[in-house]
């Protein structure tokens, strides 16, 4: 499937690309991102950036060879060398020339690298962008000071919009993954924020049947992030669901995951906390190894017929409009979204 065939185009905003720890100081990366190749690189004292793939001298490409110096990126053709603004600062021979790097913006956030994509600079609107891109619609709400500790990564051959419309799809989680998830709100809408409210009924082993409060916020169709308390065992479970376009219809999924549980006359131990994370993460990874085969072949209907009972699926489409560029957002019915809560400023194999 190519761009111009597939039923929904590349939407805009942020995107995760990878883990931070997969760039370390030094380190040039290459990754694929709505059908391009974007480099990432880590300089020397830890600033990271992320630029397109091609030297604007004679083309090269900085992921094929291209090493860090300093502060500076270095072309492996010529030793043309650019600095952070993306302009060029030197070369062996003590030549430079003019033309500068195609930046893209990018930011860090509990661990994850993401990039922005549409109006302002990036992949999937044909610009260069200059040395930044231009300022991102938007930006991400501020890390929440935990980092994952267990990460796992797959692709679907499906859209991000697909993957996040299944968090309002209530109808879905009891026939295809057997748990009983009701909304408990209807969802609010506040710019590129979607907040969904749910209450979901499990089976966790030695505490049987346990229900859980989980509120689900939506930033753009990139990123959502999800928050429960653990009453029975005074813990937290933190869980992020990163999709990211990599070609048309084709989706690199990642689950992240923290969890963490205090231990009766020890308090926080970290080696508790991994094991409850990894346990966590395979229940995340069950449910979306349901859901692949149903996104690998099910056909995007722009005009659904939704029946009862799923009028936040109308809403959650409604509010996905504003990600594409040259489609105007409809105002959605019923949500009156408050203008100062706008933001401001298989296991780890991909990455």
């Amino acid at each position: 499937m190519d761009e111009r065939s597939a039923p929904l185009p590349y939407p805009s905003g942020w995107f995760c690309v990878g883990r931070s720890r997969g760039l370390p100081p030094g380190r040039v990366r290459t990754v694929r991102l709505m059908g391009e190749d974007v480099v990432l690189y880590r300089t020397r004292r830890g600033a990271v950036r992320a630029v397109g793939p091609h030297c604007p001298h004679l083309g090269a490409h900085f992921g094929a060879g291209g090493t860090v110096r300093g502060e500076e990126l270095v072309c492996p053709f010529h030793g043309f060398a650019f600095g952070p603004d993306g302009s060029c600062t030197g070369s062996p021979d003590g030549i430079r020339f003019r033309g500068a790097l195609a930046g893209r913006r990018l930011c860090e956030r509990d661990g994850a690298l993401f990039v922005w994509c549409g109006p302002g600079g990036g992949p999937g609107n044909g610009s260069d962008g200059g040395s930044d891109g231009g300022a991102p619609a938007w930006e991400l709400p501020p890390a929440v000071g935990v980092r994952p500790l267990a990460w796992w990564s797959g692709d679907v051959l499906s859209h991000p919009q697909e993957v996040m419309e299944n968090s309002v799809d209530f109808r879905h989680t009891r026939v295809l993954h057997g748990l009983d998830t009701r909304e408990t709100a209807p969802p609010e809408v506040a710019g590129p924020l979607f907040t969904v409210h749910q209450r979901t009924t499990t089976r966790f082993p030695g505490l049987g049947a346990v229900s859980l409060e989980q509120p689900l916020m939506l930033f753009g169709l990139g990123l959502m992030r999800m928050e429960v308390e653990l009453p029975q065992v005074g813990g937290t479970l933190r869980v992020w669901v990163l999709p990211t376009p990599v070609a048309p219809w084709r989706t690199r999924v990642r689950f992240a995951v923290t969890a963490t549980v205090p231990v009766p006359g020890v308090g926080a131990a970290r080696a508790v906390d991994r094991a409850a994370s990894w346990a966590a993460l395979q229940a995340s990874v069950r449910i979306i190894k349901q859901d692949r085969p149903v996104l690998d072949h099910k056909r995007y209907l722009a005009q659904p017929r939704l029946v009862p009972g799923e009028r936040s699926i109308g809403l959650f489409r409604r509010w996905a409009r504003q990600f594409y560029p040259g489609l105007h957002p409809e105002p959605v019915p019923g949500v009156h979204p408050d203008p100062r809560a706008g933001l401001q400023p298989e296991p780890d194999t991909a990455d």
